[in-house]
């Protein structure tokens, strides 16, 4: 798979600062030390972070995907359609009306049933381009099961919240333009952070009606949340699922870099499994690092198929994968090729998440069960990163600069 291989044609160039120091004036030991160079601001979407073509069709090609991966992400790109031709594309590269062609043609086989042309699809249909360096960051996540109950009772005592009904919501380009923060409550008519994890713990929405199921194990429930989705196994036997609803605004920390920063875990231990036995070690200190992360997610009883991720349809275990919606367009498909052959292949961006920040951070959705927990919480990887854009998106967004 040739991923390495660029025209070289950059259509859009981050902007660099250069710092220059000019001596000016006499040598005096008194005179002011020159100023320090300010580093260039990160990017705020694909635009800012600059776009390269990739020259390598070959690449979606079966030998390098395989026929089977193919047909899954085909179908999850199939899915996402409906929204893909309708929504804005908030990295700047496509337009809803972009990807009318392919949908048109993604329905298409997809109506036909068992139609095997999927690698074609992709080969026709798209061309290969790098966000910023294309260096990928890969991680994982599943669709935890943890015991829980619809009522509270013995054994079952950490609520599970619906959306609070004074969250507040703001237009993220408002917020951003007059330096707001995105979620909140407001206190005499004033917008202020919404309660952190710990005073949510300490009962800040207790007695407001808000518990859908109580969990029975509160680090169980921390790893759920930060998958942001997941089903409860009822005392009855039967199954719960409940999907993000929304989150109370607060900066995501992922407590595994802080544990391992300070020493806490040993090498080989920084996997999902190794932190949970570690919290659960040292229930003092682990409850107290888990405070640490200050994000606290909400949820919703799924009736449907599930997990829902971020374009609102169900996710695909092994096709779908989470990425930053400034830098890669939701819906859009994405080749990677890392140093973790079973994240290897073509997935669909369906998914978005708190931790997931950056031109080329990607986690990847491996499904339910012990397999997919395994896969997704042991998952580091890191290679390259191609997206697929509509044939005629790069030429589009050249144009202008050709005048």
């Amino acid at each position: 798979m040739a991923t390495g291989e660029s025209s070289g044609m950059a259509l859009l160039i981050r902007p660099i600062l250069l710092a220059c120091l000019i001596a000016l004036g006499s040598c005096s030991q008194r005179s002011a030390p020159p100023p320090t160079a300010e580093p260039p601001p990160p990017p705020k979407n694909a635009v800012e972070a600059g776009l390269s073509r990739v020259r390598s069709p070959a690449a979606i090609g079966a030998e390098a995907i395989g026929a089977e991966a193919a047909k899954r992400a085909g179908e999850a790109f199939a899915i996402s359609c409906p929204t893909l031709v309708r929504r804005p594309d908030t990295s700047g590269l496509t337009r809803p009306e972009d990807w009318k062609p392919a949908c048109d043609r993604a329905s298409a086989i997809a109506a036909g049933g068992g139609d095997a042309r999927w690698t074609d699809f992709f080969r026709e249909n798209f061309e290969l381009v790098k966000v910023g360096d294309g260096k990928a960051f890969v991680t994982g996540y599943f669709e935890p099961q943890i015991a829980g109950s619809r009522v509270q009772g013995p054994g079952y005592e950490v609520p599970i919240y619906a959306k609070p009904d004074d969250l507040v919501e703001t237009d993220p380009a408002t917020a951003a333009a007059r330096d707001m923060i995105k979620r909140g409550r407001l206190e005499n008519g004033v917008m202020v952070p919404y309660y952190e994890r710990a005073e949510v713990e300490d009962g800040a929405l207790a007695g407001r009606g808000l518990e859908i199921a109580w969990a029975a194990d509160p680090i169980d429930f921390f790893f759920l949340q930060i998958q942001g989705s997941g089903r409860l196994k009822l005392p009855d036997g039967s199954i719960m699922r409940i999907g993000y609803a929304s989150q109370n605004g607060r900066e995501y920390t992922g407590i595994g870099k802080l544990m391992k920063d300070r020493g806490l875990l040993e090498p080989g231990q920084t996997s999902m499994q190794g932190i949970v036995s570690w919290l659960r070690a040292h229930p003092e200190e682990g409850r107290a690092i888990m405070r640490e992360n200050k994000s606290y997610v909400f949820f919703r009883e799924l009736t449907g198929p599930g997990p829902l991720g971020g374009l609102g349809h169900p996710v695909t275990p092994r096709g779908s994968v989470a990425t930053d919606p400034r830098f890669v367009p939701l819906g859009a498909p994405v080749l990677l090729h890392l140093d973790r052959t079973e994240a290897n292949g073509l997935w669909i961006a369906q998914d978005t998440g708190g931790a997931i920040k950056g031109s080329n951070r990607f986690d990847t959705f491996w499904g339910a069960g012990e397999e997919a927990a395994r896969i997704a919480g042991g998952m580091v990887g890191r290679g390259t990163a191609l997206i697929l854009l509509p044939k005629g998106t790069v030429a589009r967004l050249h144009a202008p600069t050709q005048r």
